[in-house]
């Protein structure tokens, strides 16, 4: 019987056929993709509504009661990591639209199928549920200060507010504040609650699509840029390779157990690029293709990656 559960449990799968489907029509049919761009966005905010929806916001207080936890993933995403990417950074030097691109998405962890792979490998997915909503709130707070210190007045002269604040409004801000309504709707209604049984249908799906969508859209600049793609991938490669073994000293520092440790590794090790991709996009126009490029070649190479984290994690990394 195909349940929820077995569809998010097969997610990736899912994924990645959509790169495939994708790719091929980028690639095999490029009036497609150059059209597909328009759906981008309005496919992007229904996304983001429906894995918003998902996130426990109004247990906000109860997600920060595990406070060694709560410590271990902020020490992880917004010390460690901003540490590890400077450094990759400088021992892999980009221009300064990939360098860019490469912030953006790994400055950021992942809010949303993290969850899913963490409960793959063998981590405690309720932990990593209930702080998503600290992780957003916080990279949101901070990923401008990052980009501050490791850009300077450049970010500021790139990152032009009108558009960035256009694309942060309509594909962030009023996907977040629809998602809270309808949880404060439906709280104690049952019409309400099966409005939300029904929202938590669409993620996998609409992940799906925007994985279709993102890559038909942007393959052809992947492709034209290949040089500057295979670049950029051994800092993503060496990102996912460093992270895992960094979260399990992090680990170790804050006495965590088995399944906090592990979802701290998938959390550090994850990243959350189809919430950042809108930001690129909304860059000016010489700006905006490159840096889209080098954050969907790290989606490709993330849920290749995940599919080694779910088997390692569990029986090489963090054993019972």
């Amino acid at each position: 019987m195909f349940t929820r559960e077995v569809m998010e449990k097969q997610q990736t799968w899912f994924y990645v056929a959509a790169l495939l489907v994708g790719a091929g029509i980028g690639l095999g049919m490029p009036d497609w993709g150059s059209a597909l761009v328009y759906t981008v966005s309005p496919v992007l905010a229904c996304l983001l509504y429906t894995m918003f929806v998902q996130i426990p916001f109004l247990q906000l207080r109860a997600s920060i009661s595990n406070l060694r936890f709560i410590g271990s993933l902020l020490v992880a995403n917004f010390v460690v990591v901003p540490v590890v990417v400077w450094l990759l950074i400088l021992v892999f030097p980009q221009t300064s639209a990939v360098s860019l691109g490469v912030y953006l998405v790994l400055l950021t962890p992942c809010i949303d199928y993290v969850i899913v792979f963490t409960q793959l490998g063998r981590g405690n997915e309720k932990l990593m549920l209930a702080s998503t909503p600290m992780l957003f709130v916080v990279q949101m707070i901070m990923l401008p200060v990052y980009l501050w210190l490791f850009m300077g007045t450049e970010a500021a002269r790139i990152m032009q507010l009108g558009p960035f604040a256009e694309a942060f409004l309509f594909l962030i801000v009023i996907p977040l504040f629809l998602a809270i309504c309808t949880q404060v709707g439906s709280k104690g209604r049952p019409k309400g609650e099966a409005v939300l049984n029904a929202t938590a249908w669409l993620p996998v799906p609409l992940m799906a699509l925007a994985l279709i969508v993102v890559v038909a859209s942007q393959i052809g600049q992947v492709y034209e840029e290949w040089a500057v793609m295979v670049n950029v991938l051994p800092i993503y490669i060496a990102f996912m390779i460093v992270m895992p073994l960094f979260s399990r000293i992090i680990a170790r520092i804050f006495r965590l157990d088995v399944g906090a440790g592990r979802a701290l590794i998938f959390s550090a090790s994850t990243r959350n690029s189809l919430v950042v991709l809108p930001l690129a996009l909304a860059l000016p126009a010489e700006w905006a293709a490159i840096t889209a490029a080098v954050i969907v070649t790290q989606t490709i190479v993330e849920l290749a990656g995940e599919l080694i984290y779910i088997r390692v994690v569990p029986t090489v990394l963090l054993k019972d």
